[in-house]
This record gives C-alpha cells, sequence and structure tokens, in this order.
C-alpha cells in the first residue's frame, strides 16, 4: 500500500513539473513576443519597417493612397451644381409646353440624344475608374495578407528573446520555492519550539 502511494506521489510530481515548466514556456513566448523594446534593440531597422507598415494599415493608408491614385487617374470629381433649383426645372418644364406626353417624349429623345453624343467621353472617364477599381480588388488580397504577415513578424517572439524571458522566469520561480521552502523550514521550527515549550 505505501509502496503504491509513494509511486502516486512520484506521478503527481512529475505531471506537476512538466506542467510548471510548460506555463514557463508559454509566459515566456507571451512576454517574448510582447517585449517591443528587446526587438528594437536586436534589430531596430527590421522593428521600425514593421511599424510603420502596421501604422501605415492602421490609420487607413491603403484606402487613402487608393482615393489619391484614383484622383490622380481620373482627375478631382465634379462639384455639385450650385443652382440647380426644383423651381428653375419647373420654370424650364413648363417652357416646353402643357402636353404632358410632347414634353416627357422631348425629354427622353433630348437625354438620349445627350447619351448617345457624351458616349466617348464618358467610356474615357469610366474606363480608368474600371481599370483603377479591378487592381484595388485584385491587390486587397495582397495587403491583407501583408498586413497579416506584419502583424505576425510584430508578435513573434525571437529565438534569443524567448531564452532570456524563459531563463528569467526559471531564475524567479527557482528564488520564489526557495523563499517557499525557507518559509516552510521556518514554520516546521517554530511549530517544534511551540510544541517543546507545551511539552515542558
Amino acid at each position: 500500500m505505501g509502496e503504491g502511494t509513494s509511486d502516486a506521489r512520484a506521478q503527481v510530481l512529475a505531471a506537476r513539473e512538466v506542467l510548471d515548466e510548460e506555463l514557463a514556456r508559454l509566459e515566456a513566448s507571451a512576454r517574448a513576443a510582447v517585449d517591443i523594446p528587446a526587438k528594437v534593440r536586436r534589430n531596430p531597422v527590421k522593428t521600425a519597417g514593421i511599424a510603420a507598415g502596421v501604422g501605415f494599415v492602421a490609420v487607413g493608408g491603403p484606402r487613402r493612397l487608393f482615393r489619391r491614385a484614383k484622383r490622380a487617374v481620373v482627375g478631382p470629381s465634379e462639384p455639385l451644381p450650385k443652382s440647380m433649383l426644383p423651381d428653375e426645372i419647373e420654370k424650364t418644364l413648363k417652357g416646353l409646353g402643357t402636353d404632358g406626353v410632347r414634353v416627357r417624349g422631348l425629354l427622353e429623345r433630348e437625354f438620349a440624344g445627350y447619351l448617345q453624343t457624351t458616349k466617348k467621353a464618358r467610356e474615357r472617364r469610366e474606363l480608368p475608374v474600371a481599370v483603377t477599381a479591378t487592381l484595388v480588388t485584385a491587390a486587397r488580397p495582397f495587403v491583407l495578407a501583408a498586413a497579416r504577415r506584419l502583424a505576425t513578424q510584430v508578435f513573434t517572439p525571437d529565438a534569443a528573446s524567448f531564452q532570456d524571458q524563459l531563463d528569467r522566469i526559471r531564475d524567479r520561480r527557482a528564488s520564489a520555492r526557495v523563499e517557499a521552502e525557507a518559509a516552510r523550514a521556518e514554520a516546521d521550527a517554530l511549530a517544534e519550539a511551540d510544541a517543546e515549550i507545551q511539552g515542558l
């Protein structure tokens, strides 16, 4: 019976040691991943580039860049008319006559003629917009993949930083164990002294 208990105790202690080591590695990995000053010291140019890329994506840089490219290709957008009020439209329509069917037909023919005469100009204006929209749509997956890669690089611990953090955690835990054992020994000594005093 005593042998089985000691085996079970040894297994529990071994499992506790394995769990303790895994927790130390997990903590070291997390600390190394967010240890930005250490990353800057080890590789300042790469860290600055990654930070600039993440900042560019975070503040909406790709969207602004697309707007500027569109403006450069298409030109600035036309401002809205300042004086196209309903009264002026109504006055112009009344000037066309009182027969609604005839006025509607006239408006439809005039509009169709306008569309026909401006067809080539519209196509020239719409082609760069369509090309730009296609390029942006095609580039979107690459931009998102690059943003994910940047974020991964920012939060991936390097081996040296990980080992440094792991050593610190192991030292901290070892000193905590020593302090706990010293406190336990002191408590045992006090308990023995108290037992001797009560035994007298």
